[in-house]
């Protein structure tokens, strides 16, 4: 059976231990993945230490160029890699296509770094001052990124923080690490210097000495919101900048006046495309008025029977499995949970069998209704194929249950109200919001993020935050006295004014 291996300072490296990499929809293991020691993390971090200062110094034109390359190597291997995420994560081609496609919109502005690290400049700031600004990197960066978008997430942070000058370390999930070390294979053959990139694979141990390692300056990350406050207090601690990207409970507002058909078709996507398992995915539907309620509902349940499921490497489907034995376990005790809480389920996956794949990790679409704030099904990320249906009697209601929770990553309004809409958009908060758009993921130019418990640290991830994160502001003030030019001392504060 194949190993995969890290790739450190340019080169493959087999770990000692590894980890059983499953096909969800057979349940078949298909290969192994290396498990990193930590040892194995530092020779990643010395060999970033040593790669470092010459790949600073390099141009941002010439790092540009790396970018254009390994753009162009993406898209012409766009379909392995697409084929990885399918195998492994369960996802079906055309959605495994629509991430990558968006990572690559990330290398895409990576691509324009030059013009995103020029500084400011003020001449005569000061008598015969001139005073400029700059954005140096940090050094060695590292992100840890998640199993369900195994090729984009990544793809959120190591274009720009190259780019920008820093050595990367990245940890991909342990589930599903064959795309992400595939895409960072073509970042070595798009001429990046050995060291500048590192992949180490792993779990626990890995983690810990990337947040403990002192030589590493910066951690992003995206998971779960325990896992995030974790990343973040222990990275925090250790004197490290951390932007860590946590859970989400998104709901989508659907007011009376809103075209119900257009609601249903896009909520089936935005709740049910992979299977439930995007940090985007609108996962509660909050209807002003029972009429409204009942006519979502009566207009989602035949699509929700009609949706096409199998395994993730199959063309033409609307889901694939969950991404392993243990997550569908838990998005099952979910649904019984609600059951028992006394939400109405009216749409029951549970029992889907897929022919052929029977030991697959399938659920089918699920629906419930009359949800109330206090059920667990409400309050937590199931992370999986059920949307919820919650019954309230205004907009303002409304947006007092969303602004109540927890989470704060994002949301959206289906209405034809404009006033409405700029009332939901200027008062709600959530840091993405979308008006009869479900799933408001930023494009590249613009940076991605939650409010509250969804995103520990004060940047968000992509786009010009991106910049920011991975460079620090050096500001400079230089005056060239003439030779004749008399000097005093000054024991005052230096002002500005007379």
């Amino acid at each position: 059976m194949s190993v995969i291996s890290h790739l450190i300072n340019g080169e493959l490296v087999k770990g000692q231990r590894t980890l059983d990499v499953t096909n969800p929809s057979t349940g078949a293991v298909i290969r192994q993945v290396s498990d990193a020691s930590a040892a194995d993390v530092g020779k990643a971090i010395d060999a970033a230490q040593a790669a470092f200062p010459a790949w600073r110094d390099t141009p941002p034109a010439k790092r540009a160029q790396v970018m254009y390359r390994f753009k162009q190597l993406l898209e012409e291997h766009a379909d392995r890699i697409v084929q990885l995420v399918s195998e492994e994560h369960g996802k079906t081609p055309e959605d495994a296509m629509g991430e990558l496609k968006r990572g690559i919109e990330n290398v895409e502005y990576a691509c324009g770094v030059p013009e995103l690290l020029k500084g400011e400049y003020s001449h005569n700031a000061g008598p015969g001052i001139d005073a400029w600004s700059n954005f140096q990197p940090l050094g060695v960066v590292a992100g840890i990124t998640p199993f369900n978008f195994p090729a984009m997430v990544p793809l959120w942070m190591y274009p720009m923080a190259i780019a920008c000058g820093n050595c990367f370390i990245l940890k991909p999930s342990e589930k599903d690490p064959s795309s992400s070390m595939a895409v960072a294979e073509l970042l070595q053959e798009a001429g990046l210097p050995k060291g500048v990139m590192s992949v180490i694979h792993g779990g626990r141990e890995a983690v810990e000495t990337l947040l403990d390692a002192k030589a590493v300056k910066a951690i992003s990350f995206v998971g779960s919101t325990p896992v995030a406050e974790a990343i973040y207090t222990r990275g925090a601690a250790a004197g490290k900048r951390v932007q860590a990207l946590g859970g989400a409970k998104n709901h989508a507002v659907v007011l009376p006046d809103a075209d119900l058909e257009n609601a249903a078709n896009t909520l089936m996507g935005a709740a049910y495309g992979s299977c439930g398992e995007r940090c985007m995915a609108i996962s509660v539907a909050v209807c002003v008025g029972d009429e409204t309620a009942n006519r979502l509902v009566e207009t989602m349940l035949p699509k929700i029977a009609q949706l096409k499921i199998g395994p993730g490497t199959q063309k033409g489907l609307d889901m694939g499995p969950l991404v392993t034995a243990e997550h569908r376990d838990k998005v099952l005790g979910f649904i019984e949970d609600g059951v028992k809480s006394g939400a109405t389920l009216v749409a029951d996956g549970r029992d889907l069998t897929v022919s052929g794949h029977e030991q697959g990790y399938f659920v089918g679409g699920c629906l419930f209704d009359n949800v109330t704030a206090d059920m667990r099904i409400y309050q937590e990320e199931i992370f999986g194929p059920v949307l919820c249906v919650m019954r309230v009697g205004s907009l303002d209601d409304a947006m007092q249950l969303i602004n109540d929770h927890e989470y704060g990553n994002g949301t959206c309004l289906f209405t034809r109200d404009g006033e409405a809409a700029r009332r939901f958009t200027d008062g709600i908060e959530v840091g993405m919001v979308g008006v009869n758009v479900p799933l408001p993921v930023p494009v590249a130019s613009h940076s991605f993020g939650g409010w509250k418990r969804s995103l520990f640290g004060d940047l968000h991830a992509y786009g010009p935050d991106s910049v920011r994160f991975y460079t620090r502001r050096k500001a400079v003030s230089q005056r060239w006295p003439s030779v004749s030019e008399a000097t005093r001392a000054e024991f005052s504060f230096p002002a500005n004014q007379s």
